[in-house]
């Protein structure tokens, strides 16, 4: 009777254990993803791609995707070191590098990384004038890679890019830029007409002085022009006196024309 109840007891623990056997379980690992291995609820690793066999009464295996994401944050109401009012938002890369501790040590990495992205943002933001953040607007996200890099490893994250997208002002400062602006380009296009405007009065300078220095070459320019001229008649204002240069119709001009002076 006892052989028989001990024998009928090893039968029920070959049954189990074959029905253990037969209700394995595969679990495919893809390209874009790792693995955390459970044993009895214990982290015993992580996995690559590939597919693994596993009995699901003892161990378990959890797919997490570790390809690069995304975060924004939109419509940030943020304070200057100047007291404006501005709304600002921000775009930040990053990807998971370590899965244990993303999963198993935070109750929610994502939500976490964004609350240190957006803290980070208002600090920079809230240190600086609003001239300085307009002029150094991209020194912003080198400020937040700074920043925020440390405490997203904490996350078993890697932060791989941070940006500002827009930055917006209230109506009254966005008329106020516009006029600084405007202001500015009439400037800079008055600037550019005066020295305009003393680069022509230079280049006469030059002549009237070349002129001083060398009187034939008044009248060598009286000739060219005569000679450049489609017409008859070339008049040359000179000082208390017109000097009007003919050129008769059909005829070449040769080293024998006359040049009539008439006073005034």
């Amino acid at each position: 009777m006892v052989e028989t109840l001990w024998i009928a007891f090893l039968l029920l623990v070959v049954a189990a254990v074959l029905y253990k056997i037969v209700n394995l379980k595969r679990i495919t690992i893809f390209e874009y993803q790792k693995g955390l291995k459970y044993s009895r609820g214990r982290f015993v690793g992580v996995l690559g791609p590939g597919q693994s066999w596993i009995l699901p009464a003892f161990t378990s295996i959890v797919a997490v995707d570790v390809r690069p994401e995304f975060i924004t944050i939109v419509g940030q109401d943020v304070l200057s070191a100047d007291g404006v009012t501005l709304k600002v938002s921000l775009a930040a890369e990053f990807e998971i590098i370590d899965p244990g501790v993303a999963i198993n040590k935070n109750a929610n990495f994502r939500s976490g990384l964004y609350l240190t992205l957006q803290m980070a943002l208002r600090e920079i933001v809230g240190g600086e004038k609003i001239d300085e953040l307009m002029q150094n607007r991209a020194a912003i996200g080198a400020k937040l890679m700074e920043r925020c890099s440390i405490r997203a490893g904490d996350f078993g994250v890697k932060l791989k890019q941070a940006d500002v997208k827009d930055i917006m002002f209230p109506g009254e400062m966005k008329k106020a830029f516009s006029q600084v602006v405007k202001a500015q380009k009439d400037g800079q296009a008055a600037l550019e007409k005066a020295r305009g405007e003393t680069a022509a009065l230079r280049n006469l300078a030059n002549a009237a002085k070349m002129i001083e220095d060398n009187p034939n070459l008044l009248q060598l320019r009286a000739l060219q022009s005569l000679a450049d001229s489609g017409g008859n008649t070339l008049v040359l204002g000179l000082p208390g006196n017109m000097v009007p240069l003919t050129k008769q119709p059909g005829k070449k001009n040769t080293s024998n024309s006359t040049v009539e002076k008439d006073e005034e």
